[in-house]
């Protein structure tokens, strides 16, 4: 059984806050590139129990980790290893920001899957903000904290990722996927109610990270910089519908177009997506994950066989459609399927995953949940 606060810290916790991991409908890639992103909440969530101290310490707690607490001086110059550096680098984030939090005593819980591609650091870093700022008596709005939060990875930890993954832990509504424009960071809460068409949304967790990932996910970042550059444009998100053809045609270098080419057909896919929920069509969409998923495969170059396998399972077994969703590599793949199918796709995901000798994956319906929120 995990201990309480009050058996990690000897008092009583002033408050508790949460938020969620999330899968990306669609989108994978285009936040690099200022462009459009449906993200939605899970129902798995990151828990903080927290309570202010008089002095300029972190003191941490991961129900999930071994060992006692850390302490962590926040005047003392960079962050610490491992998970401590999420907390760490959002007080940092919070304090260049110009917001003073001050000491405090967490205990952090969680249900998100870590090195699924489903957020677990973003939700960490949510919650942690939400709780300093709570405990503070700080006042700032989601997205203002989603960017805090955004800037403690790249700044602070050093993971040169897109908005998108705090934007979703922040900003997500029930009942809703969050069509985010991650250059203007306008957003609006576009309805799927998938329960009324009759389907479900499964997420497989192959449970395999390949090594590559970190390594080829600034890879990708610098193609696609170096495609707009030759373009002439800020990002890929400039070049018009009408013009990819020719803006493909005119890099030359096949490795930039297949990158450039992806992330152009990736965020037409986007808003396609968004007009057809829009319309309540949620079972069309289908074919229009499977088209994201191949280009991710062939184009971006992100997948893996694991990832792959889950796919064209899922698509044998009658799913309507199915696609990697995350930075790839490894993590989960997104299924959508009527519901008397979900259990069929989950049986044969299990049979070829033993038939090919993986690890056994891990499945389980979501449905779009709400973003942080306090809990008292």
């Amino acid at each position: 059984m995990s201990p309480s606060f009050a058996e990690v810290f000897g008092r009583p916790c002033e408050g508790r806050w949460s938020a969620p991991g999330r899968v990306n409908l669609i989108g994978e890639y285009t936040d690099l590139n200022e462009s459009f992103v449906l993200p939605l909440a899970i129902g798995q969530r990151t828990t903080v129990e927290a309570a202010s101290r008089p002095d300029r310490v972190l003191g941490l707690k991961s129900l999930q980790q071994d060992g006692e607490a850390v302490e962590v001086d926040l005047d003392a110059p960079g962050v610490p290893g491992g998970w401590s550096a999420y907390p760490v680098a959002v007080a940092r984030s919070l304090e260049a920001s110009g917001f003073a939090v001050g000491g405090a005593d967490l205990v952090c819980d969680s249900q998100v899957p870590i090195g699924a591609g489903l957020s677990s650091s973003a939700a960490l870093e949510c919650a942690v903000a939400l709780a300093l700022t709570g405990l503070a008596g700080v006042k700032t709005d989601a997205m203002e904290l989603a960017r805090i939060a955004q800037r403690a990875e790249n700044e602070f930890v050093g993971v040169p990722c897109g908005i998108m993954d705090q934007a979703a832990s922040m900003c997500c509504e029930e009942g809703h996927a969050l069509l985010l424009d991650t250059r203007s960071l306008e957003r609006r809460q576009v309805p799927l109610d998938l329960a009324a068409a009759g389907l479900v949304l499964l997420v497989v967790d192959t449970r395999v990270k390949h090594d590559l990932g970190e390594s080829a996910y600034g890879d990708r970042r610098r193609s696609c910089e170096a495609a707009a550059r030759a373009l002439g444009v800020r990002a890929l998100r400039d070049v018009p519908p009408d013009g990819v053809q020719a803006a493909l045609a005119e890099l030359g270098d096949e490795e930039l177009v297949r990158r450039a080419r992806h992330v152009l057909t990736e965020q037409a896919r986007v808003l396609e997506v968004v007009r057809l929920l829009d319309s309540g069509r949620i079972a069309d969409i289908g074919p229009i994950l499977v088209a994201g998923h191949r280009s991710l495969r062939d184009d971006f170059e992100v997948s893996c066989v694991e990832l792959d396998t889950v796919v064209e399972v899922a698509l044998a077994t009658g799913a309507l459609g199915a696609r990697m969703t995350g930075g790839g590599f490894g993590g989960s793949v997104v299924v959508l399927a009527e519901v008397g199918a979900a259990s069929d796709v989950v049986s044969a995901t299990e049979s070829a995953f033993a038939d090919k000798g993986f690890s056994p994956p891990v499945a389980f319906s979501t449905v779009p949940g709400p973003g942080a929120r306090a809990e008292r």
